[in-house]
């Protein structure tokens, strides 16, 4: 394999371990293929592993509609404590000799599924007045962090001790599961913080995608790269029409073509010619107007 910048596009489904931050497996991947053109959808907390979709090269261009798309977790609650970081890296802030009864965790779950509002963790990148919410907490100091609206699709227990529960959640985008452990934890009355995290989908992408850094390390010097996925992949729920090589053109020029079907304006689609993806694109008035043009 070349050791000078490889052109890659597409997506790497990375199961990030447990103990890095997203940007240092980013680097830790940049590194090995020498892409300069790397970004993710989704950053995962250090403590949490699983699935961190990575965009190269033209991929790129598609994280932002990646980012809209469902996620799902598996995750773990110790009760009796709470911690500053809402999870088992903090330091303890508050304790209870309360243990929740399965029956009275499972009585306050609907209380947490549909459109509700929560505050985010201290520790979490928001940032006010251009500080990020985490900078500001290890220096002592605390943001005041407005509620925001985030949607529950699904969240259930899948294993029950007196001392830790274990849940499975499937969330839209700004759903922050360490504020859920708190504020269910609240409710309980027995305080509770996340000991365990792990991303199971984002969007179209599964567990059944994810490969782990050190085989992906030994295929990549194999030359295997059966690892990437093409970009396209990351627009499974996104409207596809296929266009002529002369429509491809003037679409790559920036132009706009006649649309082939009738949508609603403002409608997003994914145009392409011989099954390779010319532009994302959006349909008004009967016009698809190119908004990013891919060059593959």
């Amino acid at each position: 394999m070349s050791k000078q910048s490889n052109p890659f596009n597409g997506w790497i489904i990375l199961d990030k371990p447990s103990g890095i931050t997203s940007a240092h497996a980013v680097a830790k991947v940049k590194r090995l293929l020498k892409s300069s053109k790397i970004g993710h959808a989704g950053t995962l907390d250090p403590l949490a592993s699983g699935i961190l979709p990575l965009a190269l090269g033209e991929a790129t261009k598609t994280v932002s509609y990646m980012m809209d798309g469902r996620k799902s977790y598996g995750f773990t609650v110790t009760w009796g404590e709470e911690r500053d970081t809402d999870d088992v890296q903090g330091a303890v802030t508050a304790t209870s000799d309360k243990r929740p009864s399965q029956e009275e965790i499972h009585n306050i779950l609907q209380d947490y599924i549909g459109k509700i509002r929560q505050i985010p963790p201290d520790y979490s990148a928001i940032k006010i007045d251009g500080q990020r919410s985490y900078d500001a907490a290890r220096r002592g100091e605390t943001l005041e962090l407005a509620a925001r609206e985030v949607e529950v699709h699904a969240l259930a227990i899948t294993d029950y001790h007196t001392e830790k529960t274990s849940f499975i959640c499937d969330c839209g985008k700004g759903t922050y599961i360490r504020s859920l452990a708190r504020d269910m934890g609240r409710q309980l009355g027995c305080l509770g913080t996340i000991s365990q995290l792990r991303r199971l989908r984002v969007a179209s992408f599964t567990e059944t995608h994810a490969i782990s850094l050190e085989l992906l390390e030994k295929m990549f010097h194999k030359s295997e790269l059966s690892f990437l996925r093409p970009v396209e992949s990351a627009l499974d729920d996104i409207l596809a029409w296929d266009i002529s090589p002369d429509q491809a053109i003037s679409i790559k020029r920036g132009q706009s073509i006649i649309a082939t079907a009738s949508v609603p304006d403002n409608t997003v689609v994914l145009v392409r010619c011989d099954n390779i993806p010319v532009a994302m694109c959006t349909v008004s008035q009967g016009s698809v107007k190119p908004v990013r043009v891919f060059n593959l």
